[in-house]
C-alpha cells in the first residue's frame, strides 16, 4: 500500500498539532472533522520525537475499525501499554488467548440475571449518598466529586462486599495517582523509564502498592471461602477444563473492574445531573417518572430499570453528549482501508465517540440537550455506530447493562428526593483514560416539593 495521503491539519512546522491537542484535544478533534472529513491525519511532536495518528469519526467507520475489521485493530498503542503495566492485563487490556480464556471466566458473572441482583448495591450507596446531601451546608456540591465517590463505593461493595471499608479509601486516594501518571505518559512524547526515580515514577509506585497490597490482602482472606460478591464468583469461577484464575489474575481483575466500573458511570451520572440542572423541564419529566416509580420511598430494584424509560433516555443523551470513553484506541496490524480512506500497518487508529456523536449528517442541531432522540423508534433509524459509548464488537464494553442499570437506578432515587440546578454551566473538558473534567461541576440542591 502507498503512503498515506489521508487530510488532516498541519499545525506548526516544528511541533505540528501539538499545541492544539494539548490545549483542547476534543475542539481539535471537532475541528479536524469539520474541516477534513471522517478519516483524519495528525502529526504532532518535535522533529524526532514526532508521532502520527488517524482519527476516524464516521459510524461506518467506526463500526470497521471496531467490529467488521476487529481482527485488523489490536489494543498496542501506548495508552493501553501504560494501562496494563500500572493497573495488569485485565480484561480491558488482554488480548489474543489470554482475552478469550478470561472473558469465557468472566462473562456468566455479567449475564443481565446476575447484573440484576447487583441493584440492592446501587440502593443502599444511593440511599446513603442523599442522606449526606440532606445534610450539606448551603445545599452545593461537586457531582464530578460526589458521583465518583457514589459510583465507586457501588462497585467497591459490589466486588468486596463486607470488605467494601477497608478498600475504599485506599482506593480512592490512589485510583487518581494513577489516572494521571498514565494519562501523563500516554501523550508524552518522552517516556522515561518507570525504574528511574523520578517524583512522578516514585508516586505512583507507591499508589500502585497501597492499590495492590489492600487487593491482595482482601483476596487472601477469602482463600478457600466462597462468597457471593463478585470477588468471591470470580474466585470461584471455573472454565470448562476446571481452570480457575490465580491470586494475581484476581487481582488484575478487580483492578480493571474497579478502574472501568466507577469512572465511566461516575461521568455519566455528573452530566446527566448536570444537563437536567440546566433544563428544568426535562428535570420536572424525570422526576415525575421516577416518583411514580419510588415515590413509597423504597430502595430501586433491578425491574424498576424498565419502568423508567425517560430517564433511560436522559442517561442515553448525556452519554452522547459526554461520553465516558471519548476516544477509542487501536493499532492496525496490516493494510487496511477504512471508510474509503487507506490505512497503514503499524498506524495508530482512533475512533471518536465525542465527535460521532456529534456528527451533523447523524444528528440534528448535535449540541442541543434532547432525551427524545432515544425513542426506541428514533434509536431504531438510526445508524448502529452513530452511538457507541460503550465501544462495540467483540470488545464491546462487558459491563454496559450494569452501567445502565446503577447509573438510571441511582438517577431515580436521586430525583425523588431533591432537584437539582447548575451553578457552572460552562464546564471545560479533556481526557485522558476517560473524558475528564478541569474543575468543578456544581449543582445546588433543594428538597423535592
Amino acid at each position: 500500500m502507498p503512503a498515506t495521503r489521508t487530510p488532516g491539519p498541519t499545525g506548526l512546522p516544528l511541533l505540528g498539532s501539538l499545541l492544539d491537542l494539548k490545549r483542547d484535544p476534543l475542539q481539535a478533534y471537532l475541528d479536524a472533522r469539520r474541516d477534513h472529513g471522517d478519516v483524519v491525519r495528525f502529526v504532532a511532536g518535535p522533529p524526532g520525537l514526532r508521532g502520527e495518528f488517524h482519527m476516524v469519526f464516521s459510524p461506518e467507520g467506526a463500526q470497521q475499525v471496531l467490529a467488521t475489521q476487529a481482527a485488523n485493530f489490536r489494543k498496542e498503542n501506548v495508552f493501553y501499554e501504560e494501562i496494563r503495566q500500572t493497573f495488569g492485563n485485565g480484561l480491558l487490556t488482554s488480548q489474543d488467548t489470554d482475552y478469550q480464556r478470561q472473558r469465557r471466566l468472566v462473562q456468566p458473572l455479567f449475564t443481565r440475571r446476575r447484573v440484576d441482583g447487583y441493584a440492592e448495591a446501587v440502593g443502599i450507596e444511593a440511599e446513603a449518598l442523599a442522606e449526606r446531601w440532606a445534610r450539606v451546608p448551603g445545599g452545593v456540591v461537586d457531582a464530578a466529586d460526589e458521583m465518583s465517590r457514589f459510583a465507586l463505593r457501588a462497585v467497591a461493595r459490589i466486588l468486596f462486599g463486607a470488605d467494601v471499608e477497608a478498600a475504599i479509601d485506599v482506593v480512592r486516594t490512589r485510583f487518581p495517582v494513577l489516572g494521571r501518571y498514565v494519562r501523563a505518559r500516554g501523550v508524552s512524547p518522552l517516556r522515561l523509564p518507570r525504574s528511574w526515580p523520578t517524583p512522578g515514577n516514585r508516586e505512583a509506585r507507591a499508589a500502585e502498592h497501597a492499590l495492590y497490597r489492600v487487593c491482595d490482602e482482601i483476596i487472601a482472606r477469602r482463600a478457600g471461602r466462597s462468597s457471593d460478591d463478585l470477588l468471591g464468583l470470580l474466585a470461584d469461577a471455573r472454565g470448562e477444563d476446571g481452570e480457575a484464575l490465580d491470586a494475581t489474575e484476581l487481582r488484575e481483575q478487580v483492578l480493571i473492574f474497579l478502574l472501568a466500573g466507577h469512572e465511566t458511570t461516575a461521568t455519566s451520572l455528573t452530566f446527566a445531573l448536570h444537563l437536567l440542572g440546566r433544563h428544568p423541564e426535562q428535570q420536572a419529566r424525570a422526576r415525575a417518572e421516577a416518583l411514580a416509580v419510588l415515590g413509597d420511598g423504597r430502595a430501586p430494584r433491578a425491574e424498576d430499570l424498565a419502568a423508567l424509560p425517560y430517564l433511560t433516555q436522559v442517561l442515553k443523551e448525556a452519554m452522547r453528549l459526554y461520553p465516558a470513553a471519548p476516544v477509542i484506541g487501536r493499532r492496525a496490524a496490516a493494510d487496511c482501508t477504512v471508510d474509503g480512506v487507506p490505512i497503514p500497518a503499524g498506524a495508530d487508529v482512533l475512533v471518536a465517540p465525542y465527535v460521532t456523536h456529534r456528527h451533523p449528517e447523524h444528528w440534528s442541531d448535535p449540541e442541543r440537550f434532547d432525551p427524545e432522540r432515544f425513542t426506541p423508534e428514533r434509536e431504531a433509524a438510526r445508524h448502529r455506530y452513530a452511538w457507541f459509548p460503550f465501544g462495540g464488537g467483540p470488545r464491546a464494553c462487558i459491563g454496559q447493562h450494569f452501567s445502565m442499570l446503577e447509573s438510571v437506578l441511582g438517577l431515580a432515587a436521586l430525583l425523588c428526593r431533591f432537584e437539582v440546578a447548575a451553578v457552572d454551566t460552562d464546564v471545560r473538558l479533556s481526557h485522558g483514560i476517560t473524558l475528564r473534567v478541569e474543575g468543578q461541576v456544581r449543582i445546588a440542591l433543594t428538597a423535592a416539593k
